[in-house]
């Protein structure tokens, strides 16, 4: 960073937020709104610049002094140019160049990646993964997927959409259908928009539950795991037993021995981590530690590492 202002956009499932830092990388204002599920690259983006410029203005800053947005999305990106292929929590933004189209609009510079990279790089340097050489960030939110950071930098792959674990296949051809136009991939055992499917999936089987597919969310999971219920407990056992796999499956192809958890779904605390532990230990045969730690960056992760890619 210069010293200038930059402003961090983590663009997620359910929320857009939003953050302006100072010259020193401090918060200084912040800000959010519901996400448009049903915006196309060019409506969203619009959103996006009617905010940057109603932040830029009400705390009394011209474009001159800002150094940069970074913008952090769900989404499959090639960082260098900013070209979103594919969006699996918002489908209707796909094959779009927002990275060109946003500094066509916005007068200064524009860096955009997904939402796991982003994050994992803020937690790299300012939280749970301060002091390794190697770390992978889990995200478990409305979505499931990963950012990984190999010798300090974010690996992004030939395309740009390393890292991204949510959407290899656990059981292909069978299970849920997933934004990314696959059945059974990793996403729709793990993520968070996906608990409601599983619990509709739970009824008509004949499982009988207090929980409702229509209204369910994962404070009401965890609540209703914790009385017995006996679909509850299928569902957050079907997703540990997924996450460990996955993981496990990261570990054994990279030998990355860190791995940091952010996002809502973490919320669901031991009942999802503990059996996740024990199924990942059963697949590993050898002595060398593998160190799994909660991220320590909170809510504001997601803006902390889209400015982070400013400097």
């Amino acid at each position: 960073m210069n010293n200038n202002y930059v402003i961090g956009v983590d663009v997620g499932g359910t929320k857009v937020a939003y953050g302006l830092f100072d010259n020193e990388g401090k918060i200084i204002y912040k800000t959010q709104h519901a996400t448009d599920f049903n915006a196309d690259g060019q409506v969203f983006s619009d959103i996006l610049i009617r905010n940057i410029d109603a932040i830029v203005t009400n705390n009394g800053l011209t474009y001159e002094q800002l150094d940069g947005v970074g913008i952090g999305m769900p989404s499959f990106i090639k960082r260098e140019t900013g070209f979103v292929f594919m969006t699996s929590a918002m489908p209707a933004i796909k094959n779009f160049a927002m990275g060109e189209y946003l500094e066509m609009k916005i007068p200064t510079r524009v860096v955009l990646d997904n939402d796991a990279n982003t994050a994992a790089l803020a937690e790299y340097r300012h939280g749970a993964g301060r002091g390794t050489q190697h770390m992978v960030y889990i995200v478990i939110g409305t979505g499931f997927g990963s950012g990984i950071i190999i010798d300090g930098k974010v690996f992004s792959g030939s395309y740009g959409a390393a890292g991204e674990c949510g959407h290899a296949i656990a059981t292909p051809g069978e299970g849920i259908m997933c934004g990314c136009e696959n059945k059974g991939c990793y996403m729709s055992y793990i993520a968070g928009k996906h608990i409601p499917e599983r619990v509709r999936l739970g009824l008509e089987k004949g499982i009988k539950s207090t929980l409702n597919p229509e209204t369910v969310n994962g404070q009401e999971l965890l609540n209703a795991y914790n009385n017995g219920d006996l679909l509850a407990i299928e569902v957050m056992h079907k997703m540990a037993d997924y996450l460990a796999q996955c993981l496990f499956n990261i570990y054994q192809m990279l030998n990355i021995d860190t791995f940091v958890f952010g996002g809502g779904v973490t919320n669901l605390g031991d009942a999802l981590f503990d059996r996740m532990r024990d199924v990942f230990n059963s697949y590993y045969h050898i002595e060398f530690p593998v160190h799994f730690k909660m991220a320590e960056l909170g809510e504001d992760v997601g803006i902390i590492g889209a400015a982070e890619y400013l400097k």
